[in-house]
């Protein structure tokens, strides 16, 4: 995953938001495992995926926010 932008995510189902967050934390624990172990070669993928993980988590809690309110 690189760069998902937040309209893209809200085409999404809660479910299926669900489980991108699920591979991009573990993509993030992937990249630091190997930036620890020296072989990550671009280091800039670590922000892009915390950044990632953060427009899941906004969309996500909108979703969540619409269904309490509607």
């Amino acid at each position: 995953m690189s760069m998902v932008k937040a309209r893209e995510l809200r085409q999404y189902s809660y479910e299926e938001l669900l489980q991108k967050l699920r591979e991009a934390k573990e993509e993030l624990f992937n990249l630091r495992f190997q930036a620890a172990t020296g072989q990550l070669d671009n280091t800039a993928r670590i922000k892009e995926t915390k950044k990632d993980i953060a427009r899941i988590c906004t969309v996500i809690r909108e979703y969540e926010m619409s269904e309490k309110a509607g």
